[in-house]
């Protein structure tokens, strides 16, 4: 069961948050929040394993509550769910920690399958949030798909998919260390330094990434 707690300042939203997520077997909202303040409490109290994060709200924006999020609990994974997309916005909520960033007008199946990926470990992200990060990002798109062994590929395709090295490790039949040595040189060469990245350069750049 993947615990969840909701922060947003509107409480339609958190309503309709609560009873679209509370009808999947898998996920539970333990409880929500209307500022940014209240969702640190909330994390500290309840100890979700992922919150979903707006980040314009009272007393404390999403930012800095992310920000203490993952400094307080790390094991917590932070997903922005806002209306804003503006590089600025969202490099500042990936540099804080945020496991994905998803906008609001995504479909219901998008949502809940970003959360199950940011469990896994991956990256849940907007298609419209990706194109802004490559733009601000030259380094990534300047890599050939056909430049990268099947190997680089399978590991990439886990990558979006949400799969942790462990995981990476028992789908291939290889060892979790040859995982990391296969990600640190797939990250050079795509020019990321991080899965986040990766993810991103994927969504851009792979058709059958796109629809992850």
């Amino acid at each position: 069961m993947i615990r969840i707690v909701i922060a947003d300042d509107h409480a339609m939203v958190r309503t309709g948050l609560s009873q679209l997520l509370g009808s999947f077997e898998d996920l539970e909202v333990v409880g929500t929040a209307s500022n940014g303040e209240e969702a640190v409490q909330a994390v500290e109290e309840l100890r979700p394993d992922v919150i979903l994060m707006d980040l314009s709200m009272p007393v404390m924006d999403g930012i800095e509550a992310l920000t203490l999020v993952k400094q307080q609990h790390p094991e917590t994974h932070v997903v922005v769910l806002t209306t804003f997309q503006e590089p600025r916005q969202v490099s500042a909520a990936l540099g804080g920690g945020a496991s994905g960033y998803l906008v609001k007008d995504v479909e219901p199946e998008v949502l809940v399958a970003g959360i199950r990926a940011a469990v896994q470990g991956g990256a849940p992200l907007s298609p419209s949030v990706a194109a802004g990060l490559l733009r601000g990002n030259s380094t990534m798109s300047m890599v050939s798909p056909s430049s990268l062994t099947r190997r680089e590929m399978e590991i990439l395709q886990l990558i979006v998919e949400g799969h942790t090295n462990h995981g990476i490790a028992v789908e291939l039949g290889i060892s979790e260390k040859t995982v990391k040595t296969h990600c640190s040189r797939l990250f050079q060469r795509l020019g990321v330094t991080d899965r986040t990245q990766a993810a991103v350069w994927a969504m851009r750049n792979l058709p059958s990434a796109s629809g992850s």
